[in-house]
């Protein structure tokens, strides 16, 4: 579908997330102002291409992943490929090692984007940025708002190893950034001081719903009411319940006789993820290609600001990865 837009959003870009290597485009709509898991968001109808069935495994375990040694006209071309909506004033596209030729390929010359909004580095889904400054700095004042009146704007689809004890609820965690043994991980802290929270302790929030269980995994829709680095990943491991794919943090769930339950996170270093058997029979993996599962982390839906204050939100559809999407069928799962 085609953004109709006011003259103060005519110049956004919009981007798929290109790490996911899908192509076709997003959905653009309008919704109500109180969509969310209570609501619209519940029922709204999955995006074309995210319920595709894949094909024999072949060499191709994660399909519409792209691979690791992609040369820079290769990333060019696919992060061209992932804009699906483009309006008004050309500009610099600002994106990562390959700005210059990006930008060529995009026809842009004067003026230059800025990310306004992205999932996580590991993440698929939405690219948010703007080449016209007013637009980013409304957009960016937009979510700061929404933050503070606790209404979330993203909406991510995780696929979880184990099952949340609850349906549905909200995950709270005062989390910080600790350096271990050479890399920067997010860490939990119980009972934070006033100290702590000046020292860069930060109290974060997330809302989940279950949408679906099978196989001992999860379907679930998390939405983030604070910004912090791996925060939905880390939400994830509190309640017992790794996102697939999470190789830096869920070693900090252990198993003693079927029984889940935390590790000191200090003393976990990041490491393959591992499933159990029973798992990689359903996702037809050998433990060397589970070892290189992706995070089935995607952004999935964004809401942004409407042409006046009180006109509904616009929102985003990202459709889900193949290789998330395959996954879900061998799991036996339905984002509804």
């Amino acid at each position: 579908m085609r953004a109709v837009l006011d003259r103060e959003m005519d110049c956004r870009r919009v981007l798929g997330r290109f790490w996911s290597g899908w192509r076709r485009g997003l959905g653009v709509r309008p919704v109500p102002e109180d969509a969310g898991f209570g609501t619209e968001a519940r029922h709204q109808r999955q995006p074309r291409g995210s319920r595709q069935r894949s094909g024999p495994l072949g060499d191709q375990p994660f399909p519409g992943l792209l691979p690791k040694n992609l040369s820079r006209e290769e990333l060019v071309d696919a992060l061209r490929a992932a804009v699906v909506d483009r309006k008004g004033k050309p500009g610099e596209l600002t994106l990562f090692s390959v700005l210059p030729e990006l930008s060529q390929s995009l026809g842009l010359r004067e003026q230059e984007l800025q990310v306004v909004r992205a999932s996580g580095k590991e993440s698929s889904g939405l690219v948010l940025l703007s080449s016209c400054p007013q637009t980013a700095s409304r957009l960016q004042k937009y979510f700061t708002h929404a933050r503070r009146a606790q209404r979330p704007t993203a909406t991510y689809c995780a696929v979880t190893d184990g099952i949340p004890a609850a349906s549905e609820g909200k995950i709270q965690a005062a989390l910080k950034l600790e350096h271990i043994d050479g890399v920067n991980l997010t860490v939990p802290v119980k009972a934070p001081s006033r100290k702590d929270i000046l020292e860069g302790v930060k109290k974060t929030l997330s809302h989940f719903r279950v949408v679906a269980t099978g196989s001992g995994c999860a379907l679930v829709q998390l939405q983030p009411l604070t910004v912090f680095s791996s925060q939905l990943q880390v939400h994830m491991v509190l309640q017992l319940c790794p996102v697939l794919g999470d190789h830096m943090y869920s070693a900090r769930v252990g198993t003693v006789l079927g029984q889940r339950f935390l590790l000191p996170a200090e003393n976990n270093k990041p490491q393959r993820q591992v499933l159990d058997e029973a798992l990689l029979r359903r996702l037809h993996l050998t433990p060397s290609q589970a070892a290189q599962l992706p995070l089935h982390l995607h952004l999935h839906r964004l809401l942004l600001p409407g042409t006046r204050a009180r006109d509904t939100p616009v929102e985003l559809l990202a459709p889900l990865p193949p290789y998330f999407s395959r996954t879900l069928q061998c799991l036996g799962l339905r984002l509804q």
